[in-house]
């Protein structure tokens, strides 16, 4: 059985989530091929070559693939992936824009989220905003499958990966849509879905001046900054804070809620944390019934008594 796997790059490296996704690809087949699109996507590729259980690399290097769009990389892959049992990405943002389009030109079932592979047809995912799991079988000849990141470990760059490089030639003109502009939020923090440790605020700490709290705690402990949507909604935080059912999905080794009451929707973005803090000043909050530790009181008090102690101890 024959996978493609579609990159996700910013065509210098291939990011993060990708690797997790190799991870799931082993557990169907070793027969595996990664495409990058992209322009100006060399180092991307070069990188690429580390990634191991990779067999080849393709490459479509085209300005028609500058912001990898999906309305023509869609495209691309279906006509690509024709010749493949199954086709993934990562369940980011960039796999759900990319493979339901793909799924609709395959005429295939789109199967999302993926959290584990029974066997080469069955599989689970999350509904219901993760209180209930479904089994699904799917009967189509190539499967489209976005694989949640969190619930397979990243496999490994290996210096010794044997890849074998193939430039693709097919160009596939956007005729549908066009890019205009983006904004980065830059940060010397490690990045939300990928971090150790991530500290979330919620609508409780009241303004965007108060989430500074965070950002100087984050600092201190070489964590990432999450938010609620509520928090994100209110304009306390950007966009690309938000960890949620409709934000991102993260799993790290401690998780430090922070004014966040744990509407079901929160939850289905953090709950798969080793770990989890809980700081509320309401003894009822439902965040509370999946946190390992809690604290009931006002945040604006406790975060400066834990900046005063965290410094007390790095110093």
């Amino acid at each position: 059985m024959k996978i493609l796997i579609v990159a996700e790059h910013n065509n210098q490296s291939v990011k993060n989530a990708t690797h997790h996704v190799i991870t799931a690809a082993r557990q169907l087949s070793d027969d595996i091929d990664l495409l990058i699109a992209g322009s100006g996507c060399k180092n991307a590729a070069e990188s690429a070559c580390s990634l191991p259980h990779i067999k080849q690399l393709l490459v479509a290097d085209h300005d028609v693939y500058a912001h990898q769009l999906a309305e023509n990389c869609a495209v691309l892959v279906s006509e690509i992936g024709k010749n493949y049992d199954y086709i993934l990405a990562p369940a980011t943002t960039f796999g759900k824009n990319l493979l339901p389009r793909v799924a609709a030109l395959l005429d295939m079932a789109m199967i999302s989220d993926v959290t584990k592979i029974i066997t080469a047809d069955t599989f689970e995912r999350p509904i219901y905003a993760g209180n209930a799991i479904a089994t699904v079988k799917s009967q189509d000849r190539t499967k489209v499958l976005t694989i949640r990141t969190t619930a397979f470990p990243a496999a490994k760059e290996n210096s010794e990966s044997s890849a074998v490089m193939r430039n693709v030639s097919e160009v596939y003109p956007n005729t549908l849509s066009r890019f205009e502009s983006q904004t980065l939020t830059q940060s010397k923090r490690p990045e939300l879905t990928s971090a150790r440790v991530v500290i979330s605020g919620g609508r409780g700490l009241k303004s965007a001046e108060n989430f500074k709290m965070l950002e100087d705690l984050a600092d201190r402990l070489g964590a990432a900054v999450g938010a609620s949507r509520a928090a994100v909604d209110a304009g306390f935080a950007p966009n690309d804070y938000q960890v949620g059912q409709t934000g991102k999905v993260v799993a790290p080794d401690l998780y430090i809620a922070v004014g966040i009451s744990g509407a079901i929707q929160h939850l289905a973005g953090m709950k798969d944390s080793k770990v989890i803090v809980a700081i509320n000043n309401d003894a009822e909050a439902p965040i509370f019934q999946i946190a390992d530790y809690w604290l009931v009181g006002d945040l604006f008090k406790i975060i400066p008594e834990l900046q005063n102690e965290l410094a007390k101890v790095l110093s």
